[in-house]
């Protein structure tokens, strides 16, 4: 790698998707009250955005309420970015949302992300649950479009009326979300296909893919898609994609390794429909079928992790190669402190 290679480089922005993974031995508290301090602890160190995630019914992440987190997260923290990675917006309605993230926007002014999902974040029984409609989600990009107006700053009616067809608005004409403010929450786009791709670029938003979900298929084409198709917004002139990336690191690669036997674990038993608190390292080794020996080897082989020096190496390669400068980085550790240590050493090697 040339020196100017690493110049550009250095302009890698790092930040944090946090879950509030449940571990063994530990109360869902106390995986919420980690969350509350890993954010204050992110500040510190630097990082660019801390995000929280939702799901629900899911017995190894309990965050399930993120615009919550954020409240709390808003009031110990001056300076990082917070968002939601994401709201699974088809469970709820826009006005709804566009309100709560107006009220974070009011509590940390200009440091909210609204990142949306399609996806249900649970299986189909909880998500019937949480809205009865099952063709729910055929109405997600006219929801993110009445969030748009409901979330803009100083949104009124009459700039309503002024930016949106009615066909895309019906409801946004003479109703306003509250609290107005001349800042604004930042919506992104999350995705793991083409679709969330092809969408953001539609609607001139910002774009996330979820790389730890696909372990990077589909990566290069949805880029590809979003770039190309892309439609400059007012507030978004340029695309703008983020990745988000498991990634632990560890004072020596070997307790890396270690470390990561609890992600290992959790991998092969959700592969068998099996989703439970994390587990130690040490409670974590069992008997490997030859499936999910060869499993585990290719999930060893992209994996993110080793020192703090070697894992930045590879997420800047990875940034390099898709022309990238932020990475949100995920982390799941049975203990907190070898999760905050893993931050802490990415942000130093950085």
């Amino acid at each position: 790698m040339s020196q100017s290679d690493k110049g550009v480089l250095s302009m890698l922005k790092l930040s944090i998707l946090d879950q509030s993974v449940a571990v063994q031995g530990r109360s869902h508290s106390d995986s919420i009250q980690a969350t509350l301090a890993l954010a204050e602890k992110a500040e510190s160190w630097g990082y660019h955005r801390f995000w929280v995630s939702e799901h629900h019914s899911h017995p190894t992440i309990v965050g399930s309420a993120p615009e919550v987190l954020m409240a709390a997260i808003a009031s110990r923290t001056s300076r990082i970015r917070i968002g939601s990675a994401g709201v699974m917006l088809p469970h709820y309605a826009s006005l709804k949302v566009a309100e709560q993230f107006r009220v974070l926007d009011a509590l940390a002014p200009g440091r909210i992300d609204l990142g949306v999902g399609r996806a249900p974040g649970s299986d189909q029984r909880t998500s019937r649950l949480l809205n009865p409609d099952p063709r729910s989600s055929d109405n997600f990009p006219r929801q993110v479009q009445e969030l748009m107006v409901w979330t803009g700053p100083q949104a009124t009616p009459d700039k309503a009326r002024a930016s949106a067809d009615s066909t895309l608005y019906p409801t946004a004409y003479g109703v306003q979300a509250f609290p107005s403010s001349t800042t604004a929450p930042t919506i992104w786009m999350l995705g793991s296909s083409d679709y969330g791709a092809q969408l953001a670029a539609e609607l001139g938003l910002p774009y996330a893919f979820a790389y730890f979900i696909t372990d990077g298929q589909g990566l290069e084409q949805a880029l590809d898609m979003y770039r190309q198709n892309y439609k400059p917004s007012e507030a978004h002139p340029k695309p703008q994609a983020l990745l988000c990336v498991w990634a632990l690191a560890a004072d020596t690669e070997a307790e890396a390794w270690r470390l990561f036997q609890s992600r290992a674990r959790a991998r092969m038993d959700r592969n068998l429909g099996r989703n439970t608190a994390l587990s130690s390292p040490e409670d974590s080794v069992r008997e490997w079928t030859p499936m999910e020996e060869r499993a585990l080897e290719q999930l060893k082989a992209g994996a993110f992790v080793g020192t703090g020096g070697q894992v930045v190496g590879k997420l800047e390669a990875l940034a390099d190669k898709h022309g990238i400068d932020e990475i949100a980085v995920i982390t799941w550790t049975h203990d907190p402190a070898a999760q905050a240590r893993s931050y802490e050493l990415l942000a130093s090697a950085l």
